[in-house]
């Protein structure tokens, strides 16, 4: 300490050598202290509120890959008529595409809790009228009514990702990691849902499947809807702008997409049973379900890719069980869906997150019911045209279907002057920019 004029100085005695750190213990200490930094879902789920939302999403979200198996097996093993069970289930389809967005619209109008807890009670009640009709023996038309009924169902997925979009919408990196999630989430569902689906059904007795599938979907809305804190919230303000009119261009590949989608599977199913191998179907389709879960998270782990490159991707891809199955090759054939499957998720993950830029504001939930619905009308056209194409030219030449629509969503995707490279800026920023840098 000295006194300098009127300044008092104190001066910090400097500490001694043998205590200092060495030249290498800061970046040493640095690099621990990375190796201790949370990875991206970590960082994602340690936000207030996720946890909840997300396993109340994910119960309900399981029996979307259950009901159209259960009602399958529950009417063709009570009525004896796969082709009565294949009508009701397409006409669950048919009145969804026109029934989902007309919910999904309602939800962003008046809020999720308010619309989706009663939509899913008359779905709920549909479902268990279609198992009383059938157990009872009713007339025909009455299974067509009771499954048309099921089409309230609100589109959970949809649901899920707004409430991420709302949370992370100044946090561009972290939605594109929520949507990868949510994405693998999908696949996840879509491979358990019909393996459980058919065993509920084979193990326990025909209704199993659909009473259970039942349960877990309002029981899981129940959940996910309680948490009231991540609900996006209703504004009051005027919503302009059309949807369709806002997602025009990119409907058509998602279209497509759901044709690759249908009729792989279809595909896939009849050269299992030509190899005498049927019993092994869902074994190996699920297989591609699981490539692209895996696919989905770790795209989540790195930076956003354009929709043209995740597109080019997945017509490559596509070509490969094609060529496995001209093999004659189960394995083969095995190992080719799991690498196909890795293309479908980060394709998806970015088409969505055009879906969320290009939707007006305030109807969020209603653009993304409309891509999962052209989803699957496409499913239902690949599924058909699998179909021909086997009983026409054999299961090996079905596999042409899912590269051929796979080439055409490459072609929409380059084509399509709308179609502009996501920087997953998601909800945040909207620019009249429309093409893709090349």
């Amino acid at each position: 300490m000295t006194v300098t004029g009127s300044t008092l100085v104190i001066t910090a005695a400097s500490p001694a050598p043998a205590t200092a750190p060495a030249p290498a213990a800061a970046p040493a200490a640095r690099r621990r202290a990375a190796g201790r930094a949370p990875g991206p879902y970590r960082r994602l789920f340690a936000l207030p509120g996720t946890r909840g939302f997300t396993a109340g999403n994910l119960i309900a979200r399981l029996p979307m890959g259950m009901f159209g198996v259960s009602a399958v097996m529950m009417i063709a093993g009570q009525r004896g008529s796969y082709a009565l069970a294949g009508a009701v289930t397409a006409t669950g389809l048919a009145a969804t595409a026109v029934v989902a967005p007309l919910t999904a619209r309602l939800i962003d109008r008046h809020g999720q809790a308010r619309i989706a807890v009663p939509a899913t009670l008359i779905a709920v009640l549909g479902s268990l009228s279609l198992i009383v009709c059938v157990r009872t023996g009713a007339p025909a038309w009455t299974l067509f009514a009771s499954y048309a009924v099921t089409a309230t169902t609100p589109n959970i997925g949809g649901m899920s990702r707004a409430r991420w979009t709302h949370l992370l919408r100044d946090s561009p990196a972290a939605h594109h990691t929520a949507m990868s999630f949510e994405q693998a989430a999908d696949e996840l569902c879509f491979m358990l849902g019909p393996v459980l689906a058919a065993f509920l059904c084979g193990v326990l007795f025909p209704e199993a499947g659909t009473l259970a599938g039942a349960a877990l979907l309002l029981t899981g809305m129940l959940v996910f809807t309680s948490c009231r804190a991540t609900q996006p919230p209703v504004t009051a303000v005027p919503r302009r702008g059309s949807p369709l009119r806002a997602l025009g261009p990119l409907l058509p590949l998602f279209l497509v997409t759901g044709v690759v989608f249908g009729s792989m599977e279809v595909a896939s199913i009849a050269y299992l049973d030509f190899q005498g191998l049927g019993a092994a179907s869902g074994l190996v389709l699920a297989l591609q379900a699981a490539g692209s879960c895996a696919a989905g998270l770790l795209y989540g782990t790195v930076r956003a890719r354009s929709l043209k490159a995740c597109v080019c991707a997945l017509a490559v891809l596509m070509t490969l069980p094609w060529a496995a199955a001209a093999t004659g090759s189960v394995p083969a054939l095995a190992c080719a869906l799991v690498l196909a499957g890795m293309a479908t998720a980060p394709t998806m993950v970015t088409a969505m997150s055009q879906v969320h830029a290009r939707t007006p504001e305030g109807r969020l939930n209603e653009g993304m019911t409309l891509a999962v619905t052209a989803i699957f009308a496409g499913i239902a056209v690949g599924s058909a045209s699998a179909g021909s194409v086997v009983e026409g030219a054999g299961p090996v030449a079905a596999y042409a279907v899912p590269a051929a629509a796979a080439l055409v969503a490459l072609a929409v995707a380059l084509t399509g002057r709308s179609i502009r490279r996501p920087s997953d800026h998601s909800r945040v920023v909207r620019t009249a920019a429309a093409r893709d840098p090349q």
